[in-house]
């Protein structure tokens, strides 16, 4: 099944620091909107609303592989 990965489904025990640095800081800011941003537009390719080759999906699953390991990063450390 095709779904989005909203990033409080993957981190629900950071769910309230999410939202606090959401509001408190701005380098989390960016990097919560650039995953969702990126998110989305995987989600669009998966559901055939946008289209792409499968070597650009496959590299856009990368980056929101590698912003998910920098937004838990920032959860952890801070």
């Amino acid at each position: 099944m095709i779904t989005k990965h909203p990033i409080y489904n993957d981190f629900p025990e950071y769910s309230d620091k999410i939202k606090e640095l959401y509001h408190n800081n701005d380098e989390f800011q960016v990097l919560l909107n650039s995953y969702s941003e990126l998110d989305t537009k995987i989600f669009k390719i998966e559901t055939d609303e946008e289209l792409a080759m499968d070597d650009e999906l496959t590299h856009l699953r990368k980056d929101r592989v590698f912003l998910k390991d920098e937004i838990y990063n920032f959860l952890k450390d801070s």
